[in-house]
């Protein structure tokens, strides 16, 4: 299984933005689907997006999310981002990349190599 570095937590302010990185050393995660997925303290993880590389194609968990949130890939650095602009405090959470072989899925369950997170947090 590859092996999932997250990256680009901070905190920041609301209205704020913030890029997550996801890096993965293996050749199958250039042709996997990647989801981020983020967990506020307490609650259960959810997923947010998922990008299906091969395919160039996305995922949003809601237009909430589409309006605010970009998920993207650079196949030469083999990373898979997630720009998130206009922060508010809800977003703060624990973020997680996890993939899996294609077609994608928003079931958590499906996604066997995970990162160990990267934290977000939105405050004024």
């Amino acid at each position: 299984q590859d092996h999932l570095v997250e990256s680009g937590g901070d905190s920041v302010r609301p209205g704020g933005s913030l890029r997550l990185s996801c890096a993965a050393s293996g050749e199958s995660y250039r042709r996997s689907c990647v989801g981020w997925f983020r967990q506020v303290d307490g609650k259960e993880r959810e997923a947010i997006a998922l990008i299906n590389r091969p395919a160039f194609a996305t995922l949003y968990s809601s237009d909430a999310i589409k309006a605010r949130f970009t998920i993207s890939q650079d196949n030469v650095k083999n990373v898979v981002y997630l720009q998130m602009n206009s922060l508010k405090p809800e977003d703060t959470a624990m973020y997680y990349c996890a993939a899996k072989p294609t077609p994608c899925s928003m079931r958590l369950d499906e996604y066997g190599a995970w990162g160990q997170g990267t934290r977000v947090t939105v405050s004024s």
